[in-house]
């Protein structure tokens, strides 16, 4: 069965939602993260992905007193994205008991710290974040479009030894429309070793259970979860 992932993005130290990653069009869900996530571990949920919107937006760790908070209340595996830019910025994720986190922006920019913390971690501590628009990736809380096309991006950190991979469809994130499984098909039928997290647009668990039949290894949503869209009695 796909690896099924809760997601808490944060504003504010606020549990919240963005409709295609614009602040502008903001919905808060929980005003205490901390309950969220022990709700989540509370329903058998073994993961948890957190993202660091005011660090995203700011370029640089924002919120890492609220991932402590929920690695000490919690025994969830916990990822962490958003604002991890330099060497204290990733110590300071992992210093707060983050497993592991999620690197987009500096993949594209600094290619080479990227390849520095992913010898220095290990690929099973480091997420590749691949945020797409377009067919190419996007950076700074998907603020900026870089040139980089996905499936390249993708091989030339593949080649040197990335094995896991987020990658969000900006078009759907947060619209409920459905994910983008031709996409994520495409990228496993280049890369079938890699463990891909499908992100944006899950609206139900038919959703869910279409990307488990279309091979994709593990999915994040949140908004259809807060929503009461997905029953998750059905899924785990």
């Amino acid at each position: 069965m796909i690896e099924l992932i809760p997601a808490i993005d944060l504003i504010d130290g606020k549990c919240v939602r963005l409709t295609k990653g614009d602040y502008n069009q903001k919905t808060i869900y929980n005003e205490n993260p901390v309950l969220q996530a022990k709700e989540f571990e509370q329903l058998g949920f073994k993961r948890l992905h957190i993202v660091d919107l005011d660090g995203a937006k700011s370029k640089h760790i924002v919120n890492d007193a609220v991932l402590r908070a929920i690695t000490e209340a919690t025994n969830l595996t916990v990822d962490f994205g958003g604002g991890i830019k330099t060497d204290e910025d990733i110590e300071k994720a992992f210093s707060a008991s983050a497993h592991m986190v999620t690197i987009g922006s500096v993949a594209v920019t600094h290619p080479e710290m990227f390849l520095a913390w992913l010898k220095k971690y290990g690929s099973e501590r480091i997420i590749l974040g691949a945020d797409v628009r377009d067919g190419m990736v996007s950076i700074n809380g998907w603020k900026e479009d870089s040139t980089e096309e996905l499936l390249s991006f993708l091989g030339k950190y593949v080649e040197a030894g990335v094995t896991n991979v987020l990658c969000t469809e900006i078009s759907k994130d947060g619209t409920l429309s459905g994910p983008a499984t031709e996409m994520y098909q495409e990228v496993m039928k280049h890369y079938p070793h890699l463990h891909l997290i499908a992100s944006g647009g899950v609206s139900c668990n038919e959703d869910i259970l279409h990307l488990n039949e279309s091979g994709i290894p593990a999915v994040v949503f949140g908004k259809a979860y807060y929503e009461g869209k997905i029953d998750i009695s059905k899924l785990c």
